[in-house]
């Protein structure tokens, strides 16, 4: 996979990850409605400014904790920002994740990781980290970019490392312009 496929969304563009087409499009209360339920510790890694972490946070309700992710402070700082002095604010913890680290160690009933798999240089390290805290029972969905970003083939070498690490590999949901898998420790 070459470099460019591996840098990092820039926080200038935070805001367009936001958009109402978006929400048509990846409809976070449709997409992760099969997953989330109320009392759930959940994981949002790659959290960009919040657009799945704010749905899951009404998903699990007052009893559960969302986790939400990410490597730059600029995107963790817009999310804080949404939810400063809501009650959503109790239910969202973010957490800034190192470069090679997600720094998350609470143990999680689903996780999500929505188009940023193909910016993690070390996918082994990546799904080691994730398989250690993902609940017995629990399940993970990636979803990467079909178009100008991650092909057939590179989606089938990042299940297949997923494997290698003790996964599952499911199908997710169809999604537009979208490859998915659920997985789930073996």
């Amino acid at each position: 996979m070459n470099e460019e496929r591996n840098r990092v969304c820039p926080v200038e563009l935070a805001d367009s990850l936001d958009g109402r087409l978006r929400g048509w499009l990846q409809n976070p209360g449709k997409i992760l409605a099969p997953y989330v339920r109320e009392g759930m510790t959940v994981l949002d890694v790659g959290c960009g400014p919040g657009f799945y972490s704010i749905e899951m946070a009404r998903m699990v309700g007052v009893n559960g904790k969302v986790i939400a992710a990410d490597l730059q402070e600029g995107m963790i700082e817009k999310l804080r920002n949404k939810i400063r002095g809501s009650a959503l604010e109790g239910t969202i913890a973010t957490v800034r994740c190192g470069k090679d680290a997600i720094n998350v160690s609470d143990p999680i009933d689903f996780g999500l990781a929505f188009y940023m798999v193909h910016e993690v240089p070390d996918k082994a390290k990546f799904f080691t980290q994730i398989h250690a805290i993902l609940k017995g029972d629990g399940r993970f969905l990636v979803v990467e970019p079909k178009l100008f970003h991650v092909s057939r083939k590179e989606f089938a070498a990042t299940t297949a490392i997923a494997r290698q690490c003790g996964f599952d590999i499911d199908p997710g949901p169809r999604l537009p312009f979208s490859w998915s898998a659920i997985l789930s420790a073996a």
